[in-house]
């Protein structure tokens, strides 16, 4: 029965991964049709803040919790909606208007490094041997991927506000960490609450600075879809998931994103890879899962983490 709930669970978070994958080819479908970039970002949020609202509302547990939040927790939820979803998800979508899918989803991919690296400074505890290992194959796997260093000029801006939403996804990495851990409160009340302040600002910055845009039909139904089943019900699956699977196991799963979104965008976006892209992809790839798997590592990591001077 066991194996049965965890090969059940497996599946299940292969095609969350699916699901988020295919987001990358519908967000660049979507600016495609000249849907305004932070618009488009604050819609997909804001709209799945408002499908995960009521099944707070409806759950007294839930409301209760609501009605004890301290200033300190409204705070803390306005600072994760804030970093998550205004500056990271706001950065990815702008940054997907002068990008390969491919090429932001690798750049994305060294988050769990940058968190590696800001704990080693926060909690003064390096990298272990191996980590830095990883560190460095994904630093290798990233040069082989951009030489020769010919970059399009139209892509130089992309690149900078990528970099920018690289950094903020590794705060609220750690953010989201600490909230969780400390606040207490229910996965769906710390998504929920953050998505909506988050991305209510996502739509108002948009709105002010870029219009909301002419949707059309197949517009509208993109944003739908991608708030409703990529954001709203995607998060309650891997939500699910997580009951049944190991950190470890979580981690390799979420990994596959990186070849899944570089398959999607060849097939759907003519956006294709030469060996030496796919090369630098699995590199990074590599590097980056070695550094999240050791870190669930116990005694090994520890036995063999590199003491700071």
């Amino acid at each position: 029965m066991a194996s049965k709930l965890h090969i059940k669970a497996v599946l299940q978070a292969l095609f969350v991964t699916f699901l988020w994958s295919t987001s990358w080819v519908l967000v660049k479908i979507g600016l495609k049709a000249s849907l305004p970039a932070i618009t488009f970002a604050g819609l997909r949020y804001f709209i799945a803040f408002l499908c995960l609202i009521p099944f707070i509302l409806i759950n007294p547990n839930h409301r209760n919790v609501l009605r004890t939040f301290s200033r300190a927790t409204w705070g803390q939820l306005a600072l994760l909606g804030i970093v998550f979803y205004t500056l990271t998800q706001g950065a990815q979508f702008v940054s997907l208007s002068f990008l390969p899918a491919a090429t932001l989803s690798l750049l994305l991919n060294f988050s769990p490094i940058f968190v590696a690296l800001s704990n080693s400074f926060l909690k003064d505890e390096s990298p272990s041997i191996i980590q830095w290992g990883g560190i460095i194959l994904s630093a290798v796997g990233a040069i082989v991927y951009f030489l020769p260093l010919n970059i399009p000029t139209g892509q130089i801006p992309g690149l900078i506000i990528a970099l920018i939403g690289v950094l903020a996804n590794s705060g609220s990495s750690i953010l989201g960490r600490r909230v969780n851990h400390q606040s207490g409160l229910t996965p769906i009340l710390v998504t929920a609450i953050s998505m909506g302040i988050g991305g209510f600002l996502l739509l108002i910055i948009g709105v002010t600075t870029q219009g909301s845009g002419n949707l059309n039909l197949v517009q509208w139904l993109i944003v739908g879809w991608l708030a409703v089943v990529n954001t709203a019900v995607a998060f309650t699956l891997w939500n699910n998931t997580l009951k049944t699977l190991t950190a470890v196991e979580s981690s390799i799963i979420n990994n596959t994103m990186l070849p899944q979104i570089a398959i999607l965008a060849w097939l759907f976006l003519d956006e294709p890879l030469n060996s030496r892209q796919i090369l630098g992809i699995v590199l990074v790839g590599v590097g980056t899962l070695i550094v999240q798997l050791w870190r669930h590592l116990p005694g090994v990591a520890k036995s063999m983490a590199v003491k700071p001077e």
